[in-house]
């Protein structure tokens, strides 16, 4: 602590991001990145805008937004981009829609920024427990509240709840805006998206940083109806009125438009899960259903933690998670053919070795 802080920053408790490892030797599979590079497209666009860096950007991104309606099939007043990924959206929806008198409410094992935001903004929370397989029931989220968030699929155990659930919560919780986080949605699983013409209360938050191969251009955007929008708008340009540079305007609009590369490299992530999945039950693992670009697995006769220290051990990362709830488990991130196969060739050794 020092006197120069306040007494906000005193009372912090940062997210922890993933490792980083600055060696190139390892198989990184511990951050959730798509293991197959970018659209070819966007190199292009972004060589494009090179002699026009002297420039501001567009501070409303319109081209992007005017590619992500059409791909979603949605005005381009429904739709808010900007932001240093979707987390700084998210941080914007925390500040600006979701601080009230009432508690917010978000499961007791999800995404470890969201418990983050309340204590930057000072929100009030409340944590619903999961059911005991996992999963969320958003039954429960039926009662009073100050706003409701929440991914879908779930991170980072990596089930889903049917669209069906949703709307059905929609329908009974129309006085407070519901968030739903889909940074996952893309490896199986049903956009909520359609909702937010019927539902003036919800708000979708995508990112291009998983299924598109973008995590290091950093490019979020959100989804909903003109009064949600307008607040995300009003919150940025009484912070940053320009957080997408004209490379991350280019290069995101060439990924949204490039379908074939997107549907071609998350089918190839999907299959590779599926195949993990199996091999990592043969070798004794309990793998939860997943929608997501990685797996939540533990084994019952090997402890959590140990196992993720020997992969490290060996060049292999994963996550592991200190929460008592699930520090027996590893999240281990979809990567290629080849990165699998020598994960299960290497769990295997360890658990034959006791």
């Amino acid at each position: 602590m020092s006197r120069y802080w306040s007494s906000l920053i005193d009372r912090l408790t940062p997210y922890i991001p993933g490792e980083q490892p600055k060696q190139q030797n390892v198989i990184k599979l511990n951050t959730n990145e798509n293991p197959y590079p970018p659209s070819p497209m966007i190199k292009e666009a972004m060589i494009g805008e090179m002699d026009r860096l002297r420039l501001y950007p567009d501070p409303n991104a319109d081209i992007l937004k005017d590619a992500i309606s059409k791909v979603y099939e949605v005005s381009r007043e429904n739709i808010f981009v900007g932001g240093n990924g979707s987390d700084e959206i998210l941080a914007h929806i925390f500040h600006g829609l979701l601080k009230h008198d009432l508690p917010i409410l978000f499961p007791e094992i999800t995404y470890s920024f969201y418990p983050v935001y309340c204590a930057l903004y000072d929100i009030t929370f409340e944590k619903i427990p999961l059911d005991g397989s996992f999963q969320i029931r958003l039954g429960d989220y039926i009662r009073p509240n100050g706003g409701i968030i929440f991914p879908n699929p779930n991170a980072p155990t990596g089930c889903i709840r049917p669209i069906e659930e949703i709307e059905n919560l929609l329908k009974q919780n129309p006085d407070s805006i519901v968030v739903v986080d889909e940074a996952y949605i893309d490896f199986g699983g049903e956009s909520a998206i359609p909702l937010t013409k019927k539902y003036e209360n919800l708000l979708v938050v995508q990112t291009l940083s998983k299924s598109r191969s973008l995590a290091g251009l950093r490019v979020g955007f959100a989804i909903g109806s003109l009064p949600l929008i307008e607040a995300l708008e009003r919150v940025k340009n009484s912070f940053n009125s320009y957080p997408l540079d004209r490379l991350a305007i280019a290069g995101a609009t060439a990924s949204i438009l490039d379908r074939n590369h997107f549907e071609k490299t998350r089918q190839k992530i999907i299959e590779t899960r599926e195949q993990l999945s199996k091999k990592l039950e043969n070798l004794g693992f309990f793998v939860l259903p997943s929608k997501t670009n990685f797996l939540f697995a533990r084994h019952p006769e090997h402890d959590g933690k140990r196992l993720h220290q020997m992969l490290r051990d060996k060049g292999i990362l994963v996550r592991h998670f200190t929460d008592p709830k699930i520090n027996q488990y590893l999240r281990i991130t979809i990567g290629t053919e080849e990165e699998c196969e020598i994960l299960t060739k290497t769990l295997s050794s360890i658990l034959k070795a006791g």
